[in-house]
């Protein structure tokens, strides 16, 4: 597997595995340990996604040593006031059965982050996270944050895919030495983007499938990705990318296929913000 170094040192895969939406947990701890099998060892999930329990029984079950694994998880916005961030810790580490958690995100940039990521940053400093991020922040967010603490984020997970590729953000946070990572890498097959013509042509000049082919444009990117699957095939197809290259015209004629837009919701629209804070979800949860 492919690694990265995040800005604190330590070494993150650069695919893995995301669980957003696999709501029964049988499904989700069967879908984990066939993606362990499959050699995947970085695992994202979340406090709202109501399944860190299903994770972490999966790693600690797989027989494979704790520090093989790579786990992330994420604080959600009712959580960042008060004592809440600590309790939200507390919560996950027990969820997952774990005694760290490799990242720990900050989920939505709304309400009381500064409280959240001081709580994260005093866990940090314990031991009992490895690294802390932040998830959906822009560069003004971002800068922030940054201006009024002590530790830098080493993550900001994105919606990054062909039709919203995050150009200017990326740029940003890899002047800033942050890691971004991409969640929803085939924007749940909106726009029928596995069946676009021009992922389909370079998809067959290397023999691989259009998803393939997504996740290679974004690991060339410097980008890690977390792409979704229950089923066997489609986690051994998702992981099998490291056998082949784009050409840089490939990766140009990607490029162009930028729509410049959120397939889920717009992180800067009041209305969409109203909706997640009240505890909804305007296209994804992410």
């Amino acid at each position: 597997m492919q690694m990265v170094k995040l800005n604190n040192g330590i070494t993150m895969p650069q695919l893995g595995f995301g669980v957003f939406q696999m709501d029964d947990l049988d499904e989700c701890y069967q879908a984990v340990t066939d993606a362990i099998r499959a050699g995947y060892r970085l695992f994202d999930t979340a406090a709202t996604y109501g399944n860190e329990a299903a994770v972490g029984r999966a790693i600690r079950e797989s027989g494979i040593p704790r520090d093989q694994f790579f786990v992330t998880s994420k604080m959600w916005i009712q959580d960042y006031q008060g004592t809440g961030p600590q309790r939200a810790i507390a919560h996950s580490l027990a969820a997952l059965g774990l005694d760290y958690i490799d990242l720990y995100l900050i989920h939505m940039p709304y309400g009381d982050v500064f409280n959240a990521w001081r709580a994260m940053e005093k866990a940090y400093r314990a031991g009992k996270i490895r690294a802390i991020g932040v998830s959906n922040f822009s560069p003004n967010q971002v800068t922030n944050l940054m201006l009024f603490n002590n530790v830098k984020p080493a993550v900001n997970q994105l919606e990054v895919n062909p039709w919203n590729q995050q150009r200017e953000n990326f740029s940003f946070d890899q002047e800033q030495d942050i890691q971004v990572e991409a969640w929803a890498p085939f924007a749940e097959g909106k726009g029928q983007i596995f069946n676009n013509a021009v992922l389909q042509k370079v998809a067959l000049a290397h023999h691989k499938t259009t998803g393939q082919v997504i996740l290679r444009w974004l690991i060339q990117r410097g980008i890690v990705v977390i792409p979704k699957s229950v089923h066997r095939d489609r986690i051994q197809e998702n992981i099998s990318v490291f056998d082949f290259s784009l050409s840089e015209e490939e990766m140009h004629m990607i490029e162009k296929l930028d729509r410049r837009q959120s397939q889920f919701f717009d992180p800067h629209d009041p209305e969409a913000i109203a909706t997640i804070v009240k505890g909804g979800r305007p296209g994804a949860n992410h």
